[in-house]
This record gives C-alpha cells, sequence and structure tokens, in this order.
C-alpha cells in the first residue's frame, strides 16, 4: 500500500487498527473510513473514527449482522452511510461509469493509479485460485487468466 502512494499501511490482521489509527492521527482518528469487512469491525470503526467522522459501508465480507453499541456514534456525532450498486437505476450506473470513464481511466493509462495483483491463475487452475482466495491471505486481486 505505501508503493501505491498511502501515508499509512496497517495490517489489521496482526496489529491493531484502532491504536494505530489514533497514533497516526495524535489521537484524533480518522475523518473517513471506507469499510468492506463490517462485522465486528463496525464497532471497532467508531472507536477509530474521528468526532464528525464519517464511515462508508460498501460490503460486509465479515457480515451484516451485528451486536453495536450505537453510543460512541451518537456522542462523536458520526455518519455511518451505506451504498451497493446493485439496486441502484441503470442510469446511476452509468452516470458512475462515466465518471470512471472521465476521472479514473486516465490515472489508470497515465500509471498514477495501478491496480494491485496478488498473483494469476490459468483459467483451469480456478480451483487453486479460489483456495487462495478461501485462505484471506491475498492482498489485492486475484486475476484468472482466459487467453
Amino acid at each position: 500500500c505505501l508503493k501505491l502512494g498511502a501515508d499509512l499501511a496497517i495490517d489489521y490482521k496482526t496489529q491493531d487498527f484502532v491504536a494505530e489509527v489514533k497514533s497516526a492521527t495524535g489521537g484524533k482518528g480518522a475523518n473517513v473510513i471506507l469499510d468492506v469487512v463490517g462485522g465486528a469491525y463496525i464497532q471497532r470503526n467508531y472507536e477509530a473514527a474521528a468526532v464528525e467522522g464519517r464511515i462508508v459501508q460498501i460490503a460486509f465480507q465479515d457480515g451484516s449482522k451485528v451486536n453495536v453499541d450505537f453510543m460512541r456514534l451518537m456522542l462523536k456525532r458520526l455518519t455511518h452511510t451505506g451504498s451497493t450498486l446493485r439496486a441502484r437505476p441503470v442510469a446511476d450506473k452509468e452516470a458512475i461509469a462515466n465518471a470512471l470513464t472521465q476521472h479514473v481511466i486516465p490515472l489508470i493509462s497515465a500509471g498514477t493509479v495501478r491496480p494491485l495483483i496478488d498473483c494469476a491463475f490459468p483459467l483451469e487452475k480456478a480451483n487453486e485460485a479460489h483456495a487462495r482466495m478461501d485462505t484471506s491471505a491475498h492482498i489485492g486481486k486475484i486475476m484468472l487468466i482466459v487467453a
């Protein structure tokens, strides 16, 4: 992540990400948290967020049903919002695709933004790709090569 331009990289599997975020921000917490994990991390996100911080939920890899104490959300005046593309109208999806084409694709073409590839497998080894994904040891995308 640091090679991709991040100011800080935290391995949430081996480090206490709340403590690391607090340390990196002088105790203030993160202004914005983009969460793809959900589950028990929702409560931890509330702890890691700054006062008036925002948490954006875009997936629930650890589950969407949790027992959460909302007091921290209220005391910190946090905003926790979520979004998915699935239920969005086609016109919204088209607008997002157009915005990506206009703003993100040029960055990818210029090499400013690069996808992080963990590994690649030929299609006939798709079972190995799934096994790699099941370990949760990968960082970045696992690719299947079809040609």
